[in-house]
């Protein structure tokens, strides 16, 4: 049985502008006098939620926003299934009061089969959000829901049984995309 084999697809320099890129699309999602709750998707939406940020103030359009963390549970970094049903813990619990007529922007790194997604809308809508806007830097384009990203910064199709991982610091000492193929 071989390894499974390795390739880098997108590098930190190559990731900068598809960063910069989902901040100008978001940009024409959001209304100037929107309030906003950026919600970090745990574990490497955080962080990512943290860059976006960053993006989203050099062009001005980023006011001070509630910060939030959801964790949710339904696949392994491998894709193996851990929970049948996708679970959802609050970090730091989103309330009605902190979300009552506001726009969530979701972030997280790849969207897979819909499933984490679907869970995490729902919940935000049930804290009383007026809307939700989803952002992944990943979309794997295999949706098994009828759920999509409102700003997706890649589109990757890859064979069935490929992983993609988004490698983001503090979790991994570079900010890259790989693709990871099965053995034989």
């Amino acid at each position: 049985m071989n390894a499974p084999t390795r390739s880098c697809l997108y590098d930190e320099r190559q990731l900068e502008p598809v960063l910069d890129s989902m901040a100008a699309r978001l940009t024409g999602l959001l209304a100037s006098d929107e309030d906003l709750v950026l919600v970090g998707i745990r574990r490497r939406g955080v962080p990512l939620a943290a860059m976006l940020a960053e993006h989203l103030a050099r062009r001005g359009l980023l006011r001070p926003a509630l910060r939030l963390e959801l964790v949710v549970k339904r696949y392994a970094d491998d894709l193996s299934l851990l929970h049948p049903q996708t679970r959802l813990s609050e970090d730091t619990a989103p309330t009605v009061a902190d979300l009552a007529g506001r726009c969530a922007i979701v972030v997280d790194d790849v969207l897979y089969r819909g499933h984490s997604l679907l869970r995490v809308v729902q919940h935000l809508v049930g804290c009383g959000a007026a809307r939700v806007i989803s952002t992944v830097l990943v979309d794997r384009g295999v949706s098994v829901l009828p759920i999509h990203a409102d700003v997706a910064g890649l589109r990757l199709d890859v064979p069935t049984g490929s992983i993609v991982e988004v490698h983001v610091p503090p979790y991994e000492a570079d900010f890259s995309i790989e693709l990871v193929r099965p053995g034989d």
